[in-house]
């Protein structure tokens, strides 16, 4: 078994965003959170997460994802514990990436997750790159969890984080040239690399996040665009063990991502998932795809 990355469900009460085309909503199914230390089997439980760890590890993954239901830094607490875990590990995770819309992040939080947790890159996920529009997008509309995304990128910069845009293809970026997407990623928001996400819809659920999805993706016509601008203007990195392809587009790193969900069987895994009942997962939608 070869993994590309752990993806480490970060445990929360729930998400402080609402974004309206969130893959962790159109999924009902609940998974116990037992890294809690104040139920009785703690200990045990600890035990057992830990050995996930590492059995991700010794199967070649290198790479963890802080990810979640809600927004990882909900949880300061376990961001706490799981950097004591990369400490006490013999062959702890070197690649640490941090999956977030950036709602709370501040230079302290931003100082706290790269000098303690071991955080090396955020990957920011955005919906649109007007910072309205991005946040009745992803439902952080409050002053709490509203992002400023200019400043927000300038801070984690300041820090020396690698940044990643995840660009989920909303229709706000329908009226922009993908070659235009690409250069104000870089020169405005400073990005070190792009990931276009095309939106994931279920299978047969009708959820609201499908109707959501079905009117306010980008067009078709737009993916292919992006498609092509990446394979014209683009030098070929390395092709990623999942299937696509990365390139170097104007010296940014651009890869678009349509299989987000890994639906395609694959001989490499793209990723394995630790939730926090402390048992490993291969799809985000099925709890069959339980591995350990």
């Amino acid at each position: 078994m070869k993994i590309q990355s752990l993806s480490v469900v970060v445990p929360t009460n729930g998400c402080i965003n609402d974004c309206k085309f969130c893959v962790s909503r159109m999924d009902s199914y609940e998974y116990k959170n037992q890294m809690d230390d104040n139920k009785p089997f703690y200990d045990l439980y600890l035990k057992d997460y830990i050995k996930r760890l590492e059995f991700a590890r010794d199967n070649g993954c290198n790479t963890v994802i802080l990810t979640g239901n809600g927004e990882p830094q909900q949880n300061r607490r376990f961001l706490t514990d799981f950097g004591l875990f990369m400490m006490l590990m013999e062959r702890p995770f070197r690649n640490i990436e941090m999956q977030t819309t950036g709602s709370l992040l501040d230079e302290p939080y931003l100082r706290f997750l790269r000098n303690h947790v071991g955080v090396n890159t955020i990957s920011l996920s955005i919906s649109a790159y007007n910072d309205t529009n991005n946040a009745r997008n992803n439902g952080s509309l409050t002053a709490k969890t509203q992002v400023k995304l200019q400043d927000l990128c300038e801070k984690i910069k300041k820090y020396d984080f690698i940044l990643r845009l995840s660009i989920n293809l909303t229709d706000c970026f329908n009226d922009m040239s993908a070659h235009e997407i690409v250069t104000r990623g870089n020169c405005n928001y400073l990005a070190d690399q792009i990931t276009f996400r095309v939106l994931y819809q279920s299978i047969n659920k009708n959820t609201p996040q499908d109707k959501w999805i079905q009117g306010h993706s980008v067009t078709a016509k737009k993916v292919d665009e992006i498609r092509e601008y990446i394979k014209s203007e683009g030098t070929p990195l390395e092709r990623l063990e999942y299937g696509q392809t990365r390139y170097s587009v104007h010296n940014v790193s651009v890869v678009l991502d349509d299989d987000c969900m890994s639906k395609e069987a694959k001989e490499s895994l793209k990723y394995l998932i630790l939730r926090p009942d402390c048992k490993l997962y291969s799809k985000w939608d099925s709890p069959a795809s339980l591995v350990f």
